[in-house]
């Protein structure tokens, strides 16, 4: 879980050319599915905006992910102090 915290949510350089790489890597997948798949044959100009368009939906999405990743990790923190509490 702290892997999926710092990479959803770390702001250092390291975390952002990651989460680029990621959402690069991911859009080129899902881009080339028709072609390999054989549906549509794409122009290789729109495959280039396609995965444009693909890596700036998962941005926000990754974003709020990231956000219930963060509540779910403070949740587990309160948990853990109210059991250390309760131990004494």
């Amino acid at each position: 879980m702290k892997f999926m915290e710092w990479f959803l949510r770390s702001n250092t350089t390291g975390a952002r050319v990651l989460r680029t790489v990621v959402q690069g890597i991911l859009a080129v997948i899902i881009s080339i599915v028709p072609d390999l798949v054989g549906l549509i044959d794409l122009d290789p100009a729109f495959q280039a905006a396609l995965v444009a368009l693909i890596m700036a939906v998962l941005s926000p999405i990754m974003s709020e992910i990231g956000k219930g990743v963060e509540q779910v990790a403070e949740k587990k923190r309160m948990a853990k102090e109210a059991e250390m509490d309760i131990k004494g």
